[in-house]
């Protein structure tokens, strides 16, 4: 993969996991209005990192090849 290209790749990642972290808190938001308790705990937002391979080691991963 080229530079430009990795950027792109890690720039996609990033929006997608944006999109899903703003889903998982407008659900919660709602389910506080409600008086219910959360879907999604801290835990489930940090997994998101890994999840869309933005973690540090994994970036860093990128353009070390």
């Amino acid at each position: 993969m080229t530079p430009e290209q990795q950027a792109a790749f890690i720039y996609s990642q990033s929006t997608a996991a944006m999109i899903c972290a703003m889903g998982m808190h407008a659900e919660n938001l709602q389910r506080m209005i409600l008086g219910q308790s959360i879907a999604y705990p801290e835990s489930a937002f940090t997994e998101l990192i890994e999840d869309h391979s933005l973690g540090y080691n994994t970036v860093m991963e990128l353009f070390t090849r």
